[in-house]
């Protein structure tokens, strides 16, 4: 009987303890990302591409190109009529404004990467040291959902050449956290 009531107990308790895991891996990265959020200032769509109810697109390169858009010359140019003039291409003129919100949005990525990142391997290697079981495994696995949420959010902005970087420093460092820990 006193058998059967502590293994139910210690049964209860891993649920209890892998809770408790679960819960601090997923404030841990939702206070991670919210402080990034308040450091950081996205960029805003609308703050580049203002929203109008009605778009009057420039009719001639000349008009295009002063609003910064990009001009594409029709192959097969619309007749003219009385009441409509031949339009001899399409103007996107908001072109040059979307270039300028896409920089923002990268360079505002790399930072939020480069931070997340910063966060994960602080919590890796924090969970190194901790001597409390269950801290040691919350921070660590963490760090690794950090390490993804950032991965995944910078990875379509980042280049080649960043993409190996990033992996090489993080291989690096588990690497090393893993001698540290574990070489015993």
């Amino acid at each position: 009987n006193t058998t059967q009531v502590n293994t139910a107990q210690n049964k209860s308790s891993k649920w209890v303890h892998a809770s408790i895991v679960v819960a601090i891996v997923i404030v841990m990265n939702l206070f991670f990302n919210y402080a990034v959020s308040l450091v950081f200032n996205e960029p805003e769509y609308n703050d580049y591409i203002k929203p109008s109810q009605v778009v009057e697109s420039p009719v001639s390169k000349d008009a295009c190109l002063k609003v910064g858009g990009q001009w594409s010359e029709n192959v097969y140019p619309v007749e003219s009529t009385k009441t409509k003039p031949q339009i001899e291409g399409y103007c996107n003129e908001n072109y040059t404004n979307q270039l300028n919100y896409d920089k923002a949005r990268a360079s505002y990525e790399k930072k939020v990467f480069i931070t997340l990142v910063g966060l994960g391997i602080a919590s890796l290697v924090l969970a190194g040291f901790l001597t409390i079981q269950i801290l040691s495994i919350a921070f660590a696995w963490g760090g690794v959902l950090s390490l993804i949420i950032a991965s995944v959010r910078y990875w379509s902005v980042a280049d080649n050449i960043a993409k190996v970087v990033i992996l090489a420093i993080a291989l690096g460092l588990l690497i090393w956290l893993a001698i540290k820990k574990f070489n015993k």
